[in-house]
């Protein structure tokens, strides 16, 4: 266990200091030199010091997954996604079936088809996920092993009709088709949590809200129990496992094992931007089938269902990106009178950017989704982007923020989000709508649970440029030298400590 760091330095150019541990907590900030070297001791030799990332939205289990299917992240058209598939399904075992990820089809020449699909890998049924998980393609094959019914009422509520041309599934029937695809163990999967896990205390993550849509009490339980120590973990109820959770005595903030603690109630109220399927007051250009979105849970549901839980003691976290769907979230934490959060809050109408404050509502958004839908955004948002992504707005109306991924939406990475909160933009090209940036000292604030003071959590970085000074793609990749985790080692790049 650690019981100092020495010579570092904190954000913003102050003199070095000493900082003594004990217990998990910070006990103590010496000025710098005052603690003499010795066993538990690090020497920071002048790095910064800050405090450990969260992560505030990600879907772990998805995350571990993703790393391990087919990439389909740089295809530009349907077409390409079937070239990526067909030399996938070369290399398969016979019968294999092949899961590919990461696909958007918003910018896409052509529309998806079974039929290119099936003439790529005609001896296999291939499942492809789209990036925003909310979206998924099947060949022929696969439409047939997973029973989809192809006339089915739900499907074309849910804007998937024509299916068996398409192979185009969204919404609630895409969910249940990549609930299935956890084909492999949980002995597998927990490996391949444990992995994506110590990836992420590399890059200076101390704990994540994991949103996973599984019934996640069991599986951190078990992974705990197995060694897992890397990540405080607070996972999310949804609302098809609130009586379960209620009957075992489960409320937001309840430890179930070292590390792991039940967060909110979450309620997906809407779709997504890639899928056209968020829930907006103007009509997405093109879209005949739900020319508004999908609204998922109406307000006279959501609204029973956000007082019950709360109630019950559970926090409160609404999916909600069309602002609509926004509106709506925000009408009905105002009836029940009780603040929550907002996951998303991607495009908001100008009247509701204060109501996060009055209303106690936190807005947890994803700045690297602007980066990534920023085209998408102009071709079914027109004449709205400035109220998209929009993080400035949200803070000069007062509201508090938290950043996270959206794993695997987009990497589990806190400095790709940090950077794109702060420069809008990668790769050189320019800012989109560089007036809703945030300063790095703010996007750091909604990135953190702590500080650097005594009594504090010992959740510690240490790195190796100041990301107060640090700027653009330099940002994405700040080399992350120590992560501590109550004053315990979960990454260490030091000559010393590294194994």
């Amino acid at each position: 266990m650690i019981t100092a760091i020495r010579d570092a330095r904190p954000l913003g150019g102050h003199a070095a200091i000493d900082v003594s541990i004990a217990d998990g907590l910070i006990t103590g900030i010496h000025p710098g030199g005052t603690i003499a070297p010795g066993e538990g001791v690090i020497d920071a030799a002048g790095r910064w010091i800050m405090p450990g990332l969260w992560d505030e939205h990600v879907h772990l289990t998805q995350w571990a997954q993703h790393r391990r299917r087919l990439d389909l992240e740089g295809a530009d058209s349907a077409a390409g996604v079937a070239v990526l598939v067909q030399d996938a399904a070369a290399h398969a075992a016979p019968g294999e079936m092949i899961v590919g990820g990461g696909f958007r089809d918003g910018l896409w020449p052509e529309a998806p088809t079974t039929a290119l699909l099936d003439a790529a890998a005609p001896d296999h049924s291939v499942v492809l996920v789209s990036a925003d998980v909310h979206c998924v393609w099947l060949n022929t094959a696969a439409l047939v092993r997973f029973g989809v019914d192809l006339v089915s009422d739900e499907l074309a509520e849910a804007g998937s009709s024509d299916v068996a041309q398409s192979g185009v599934l969204r919404e609630e029937a895409a969910f249940a088709i990549t609930r299935q695809l956890d084909a492999a163990s949980d002995e597998i999967l927990d490996v391949w949590v444990a992995e994506a896990a110590r990836e992420a205390a590399a890059r200076g993550v101390v704990g994540v809200v994991d949103l996973e849509m599984r019934w996640n009490r069991d599986d951190w339980a078990r992974r705990v129990a197995s060694g897992f120590d890397a990540l405080r973990i607070e996972f999310g109820v949804y609302p098809q496992h609130l009586d379960r959770a209620i009957e075992e005595g489960l409320s937001s903030g309840v430890e179930v094992a070292p590390l792991v603690h039940v967060g909110p109630l979450k309620v997906i109220t809407d779709g997504s931007l890639n899928t056209r399927t968020a829930y907006c007051c103007d009509p997405y250009p093109g879209e005949s089938s739900t020319p508004y979105g999908v609204l998922s849970v109406p307000p006279c549901d959501l609204e029973p269902l956000l007082a019950r839980a709360s109630d019950a003691g559970f926090s409160l976290a609404v999916h909600a990106i069309g602002d609509g769907a926004n509106h709506v979230a925000l009408d009905v934490f105002a009836r029940i009178g009780r603040g929550g959060r907002i996951e998303h809050a991607q495009l908001l109408r100008p009247c509701d950017f204060p109501r996060f404050a009055s209303l106690g509502v936190v807005a947890s958004v994803q700045p690297e989704h602007a980066v990534d839908d920023r085209d998408v955004a102009e071709k079914f948002w027109p004449g709205r982007t400035r109220y998209a992504f929009a993080l400035r707005s949200l803070l000069d109306a007062g509201a508090r923020i938290v950043l996270g991924s959206d794993a695997p939406v987009a990497p589990l990475d806190p400095w790709v989000a940090i950077a794109a909160a702060t420069s809008r933009t990668r790769h050189g090209r320019e800012p989109f709508h560089g007036e809703q940036s945030i300063t790095a000292q703010e996007a750091l604030a909604a990135s953190s649970r702590s500080m650097v003071a005594v009594g504090e959590p010992a959740d510690l970085l240490l790195v190796d440029a100041d990301p107060l000074t640090t700027t653009g793609d330099a940002l994405r990749t700040l080399q992350v030298a120590l992560t501590l985790l109550g004053g315990r080692v979960t990454h260490s790049a030091l000559p010393v400590l590294a194994s």
